[in-house]
Parts: structure tokens; C-alpha cells; sequence
């Protein structure tokens, strides 16, 4: 099994279909049917079995795993280590971070890095996951979690603070709850329980056990528009909700505070067009209010 192999295996065994290998490779589905059977055939093994829920691996593609995922870690390991001797500041650099922090600060910092160099290329990724950066599925993370992997080096963009925001229409029509009655008589929208189970059952500190849940939903932006809409109070980002003319912050002195982290490979964090994206994103943090965000690091 050569590298290209390996890469068609681990595409299928991830995906668990032709087509989701194919969206991870960016190929063509027939074209990573072909391959893997021709794989099989070379190895005179069947490495998955074709289900109605998808391709399962068999005892030989589970034995297989650790050695396709070997020569992943050496591929990625070449590439970092020759990619960060270039000097250039061109090419494509992979950013992920969530919605609202993209709109907020991603973008502006795009814009930077655009106009200084106009033959970088930056690819903008935005989920509530974290990405797999030992994989290089991004170049830089901007995350509300410091990692722990020793690969990986983080600096602290700054700290920022959620607070509860309702719109004006609900807070008319169900007044401001009280504090100590776990928002009783009160709708709240929270993220998918699916996607945050470690998160407490509280909103700023309150919990919601006597609330109703109105709605829960996978991303900043939804839940921004459902709380403009007067759907029930939300945990918000302050930096998204304060400039919304139809939102309230419910409790102003009720807060909590985080950390915003850029995060780096360490092999690629001195690699000029890293380097200039990084220093575009540190750039807007810099940039930023006292209140928006405190205890900025400088560049370096």
C-alpha cells in the first residue's frame, strides 16, 4: 500500500461512503470506488463490507488502520517541515473558527491580509467542531479552547464575554426573569445538546431547569436570529449581540468570561504565509476596545 492507498482507505473508513471519502478528497465518487477496489485487489483483502448503512471495515481494514494512519502522520509531518523553511507569502493557508467569530474578526482580518498580499489564498472554515489540525484540516484555529496536544502552539487573542440577550418584543410580552427561579416562566433557545453535552444545564451562571426550551440549534448565527425574533432568551457572545438594535442584555451585570485562542501547528507557525494570517488576526484583536477584549498579547 502506497500513500495514495492509504489516503482512499482512510477517506472510506472516515466517511463510511464513497461519497464522504470523495468530499474529503475532492475527488470524483467513481473514481474513489475504482481505486479502492483495485486496492483490495492489490492486497488480496476485503477492507470493508458494502452495508445498507455504509461501508464497514472488516478484521482486515481494522488491522490496516494502524499502518494507513502511520504513513499519515509521516506524510503530514514531510509536508509541515518542508512547508515551513517557504518564505514565500503565497499559496493557501486553512483557517477554521465558528460563524460569529469569522464574521466578527475572521473576515476583517482576511480583508488585512488580502490587500498586504494578494497572492495568498485563505480558505475559511466555519463549524462548532474542532478541527483535526495534526491532519492539517486547517493551518489555524481560532478557538474558545486552549489545546493540549504538545504539537500545537497557542497564543491568547483576548478575553471576551457572553451575557443573556431577549428581544425587546419578548421582554414586553414576558417581562425580565428573575434571578433564582431557574428562568420560570421563560423560553430559552441552547445550543443542540449533541454537539455541547459537557456544557452545565445554566445560561450565565442561571440554570434553565424550570425554563422551557423553545429551540436548540448548531450555530451562533441561528441562534442570534432566533433570539432577534423574540423566540426566548439566549446565551450570546457580546460582540454579536451588543450592536442589535432589537436585543436586550437580560441581568447587564451578569456575565461570564473566556478566552479566545489562535492555534498553531508548531511546524508551520514560522512559515511566512502562516505567519502573515496570524499576524492579520492578532492585528484585530489588537485593535479591539478594552472591552471587547483584555490582556492582548503582542506579536511576536
Amino acid at each position: 500500500m502506497d500513500w495514495d492507498d492509504a489516503r482512499i482507505f482512510l477517506a472510506v473508513y472516515r466517511g463510511g461512503t464513497l461519497r464522504a471519502a470523495a468530499s474529503l478528497l475532492h475527488i470524483d465518487q467513481a473514481t474513489v470506488g475504482r481505486r479502492l477496489r483495485a486496492l483490495e485487489a492489490s492486497l488480496d483483502a476485503r477492507l470493508f463490507l458494502h452495508t445498507p448503512r455504509g461501508y464497514v471495515p472488516t478484521r482486515a481494514g481494522e488491522l490496516a488502520l494502524p499502518a494507513a494512519e502511520a504513513m499519515e502522520r509521516a506524510a503530514d509531518q514531510l509536508e509541515r517541515l518542508t512547508q515551513g523553511t517557504d518564505e514565500r507569502v503565497s499559496g493557501t493557508v486553512r483557517v477554521t473558527t465558528s460563524e460569529t467569530i469569522a464574521r466578527s474578526f475572521m473576515i476583517p482580518a482576511i480583508q488585512r491580509v488580502h490587500t498586504a498580499h494578494p497572492d495568498l489564498r485563505v480558505v475559511l472554515s466555519t463549524s462548532t467542531q474542532l478541527s483535526n489540525m495534526t491532519r492539517r484540516e486547517a493551518d489555524i484555529a481560532v478557538r474558545n479552547v486552549r489545546p493540549d496536544n504538545p504539537d500545537l502552539i497557542s497564543r491568547r487573542l483576548g478575553r471576551l464575554d457572553v451575557g443573556l440577550y431577549a428581544s425587546k418584543r419578548y421582554l414586553k410580552d414576558h417581562g425580565i426573569p428573575q434571578r433564582g427561579t431557574a428562568l420560570e416562566g421563560h423560553s430559552v433557545i441552547i445550543y443542540q445538546r449533541a454537539l455541547f453535552a459537557s456544557r452545565s444545564e445554566a445560561l450565565c451562571g442561571e440554570p434553565y431547569g424550570n425554563a422551557r426550551v423553545a429551540l436548540e440549534v448548531n450555530s451562533g448565527f441561528m441562534m442570534l436570529e432566533t433570539a432577534m425574533r423574540g423566540i426566548g432568551i439566549a446565551e450570546l457572545s457580546s460582540y454579536v449581540a451588543d450592536p442589535v438594535p432589537q436585543l436586550v442584555r437580560v441581568w447587564p451585570d451578569c456575565s461570564e468570561l473566556y478566552d479566545l485562542w489562535l492555534v498553531m501547528h508548531g511546524d508551520l507557525h514560522r512559515t511566512a504565509r502562516v505567519r502573515a494570517v496570524a499576524d492579520a488576526i492578532v492585528d484585530v484583536f489588537e485593535a479591539l476596545p478594552e472591552k471587547a477584549a483584555t490582556a492582548r498579547p503582542k506579536k511576536g
